[in-house]
């Protein structure tokens, strides 16, 4: 669903529900990088294999810790750089590949919302300009009816255009500056909007005002997002569906209550954990990760994830698991998920053995949620 006038919103037709906004088949994005002291460049593997499916008018978020490949992704997405195998549809045209007409195509389908907006924005550039540059550049709309659309854009994000119209970037509060980003990014009615850690540069009293502009936006204009994350609090408020990525690769994915009450995977669990135990939904084993994630430039065999789980066994070290349907739209990338209860296979509750026939010491488990 497009957002074509601004001024009313329709419920999704039965052929838009089932139509998908990004489908992404097997994506890699890898970068060639000199490390200090040697001669020779070295591979880091970015994002290995992701699949994932929006459809029209649903949030699927992309949790993981620093480092994850969350950012990447979603670059790797809207091609900057495009990605270096796989496939992306983006409203059902393949945009993979490079070339200025596909840049352009890619452009005009997928928008983002960065981050920092101070940084994302021309600080000399005035907001009325700033959101208008999109018509411009892809030549829609005369100049009175780019004014009256940009108009129109300021005040649906909460911004009147007489007041806040002119000032430049640089005059803007960092709410403000990311209304003018969110507006930039709807202004020419994409098909898909990425929004990347849109409230982490926010002071906490206006991100909840960030948060609550992207969910009425959303719910109004039936909108389809991609939110690259690491807060489960703005993961929960905003998503349908939540996919968690561990060093480039998806781990688990399903809808967001069975991801936050009913997890299968222990770097899902070992997330969940961090959250402050009262808000905690997690029953069962609470995992808590010690250490760094291990090097992209040399991942480990098998599973990702072996070097920091407790639950790790020999088979993990070998073969790699695929991301498979434990139950009906939850999938699972592990050879011994964890039951419903919490627990891992072998670690039910009244056995002390925390750390499996392949466990680590930089991994911890307690029990009882």
């Amino acid at each position: 669903m497009t957002v074509p006038a601004l001024n009313g919103s329709s419920p999704p037709t039965p052929a838009e529900v089932d139509r998908l906004a990004l489908k992404v088949d097997d994506l890699v994005q890898e970068f060639r990088v000199r490390r200090r002291g040697e001669a020779t460049k070295a591979t880091v593997s970015a994002v290995d294999g992701v699949s994932l499916e929006i459809p029209v008018g649903q949030t699927y978020a992309i949790v993981g810790e620093t480092g994850s490949g969350k950012s990447t992704f979603a670059r790797a997405v809207i091609g900057v750089p495009p990605p270096k195998a796989g496939r992306v549809v983006i409203a059902g045209e393949e945009l993979s590949g490079k070339g200025r007409r596909t840049a352009r195509r890619r452009g005009e389908l997928v928008q983002m919302v960065f981050q920092d907006p101070t940084a994302a924005l021309d600080p000399k550039w005035s907001a009325r300009r700033i959101v208008g540059e999109p018509l411009r550049i892809r030549r829609q709309l005369d100049r009175a009816s780019r004014a009256a659309r940009v108009n129109e854009m300021l005040s649906l994000v909460g911004l009147d255009p007489m007041r806040f119209g002119e000032r430049r970037a640089s005059e803007l509060s960092g709410g403000q500056a990311q209304r003018v980003a969110i507006a930039r990014a709807l202004v020419a009615s994409p098909q898909l909007v990425i929004c990347d850690e849109p409230v982490t540069a926010l002071d906490v009293s206006i991100q909840a005002q960030i948060l609550s502009l992207l969910y009425e936006l959303k719910r109004e204009f039936s909108l389809t997002y991609l939110l690259i994350a690491h807060d489960l609090a703005v993961v929960r408020i905003l998503s349908d569906r939540v996919g968690t990525m561990y060093l480039g690769t998806i781990c688990e994915e399903g809808a967001t209550d069975a991801i936050f009450n009913d997890p299968a995977h222990p770097y899902t669990v070992a997330l969940l954990s961090a959250i402050p135990k009262r808000h905690s939904t997690q029953a069962g084993t609470r995992i808590r990760l010690l250490g760094e994630p291990p090097s992209p430039f040399a991942p480990p065999s098998g599973c990702r994830f072996r070097t920091r789980c407790a639950y790790a066994q020999d088979l993990c070290a070998h073969v790699k698991p695929e991301l498979r349907e434990l139950r009906p739209g939850h999938k699972v990338a592990c050879h011994f998920p964890l039951t419903r209860d919490g627990y891992a296979p072998g670690h039910e509750p009244g056995r002390r053995d925390t750390g499996g026939s392949g466990g680590t010491p930089n991994a911890s488990t307690t029990e009882g949620g």
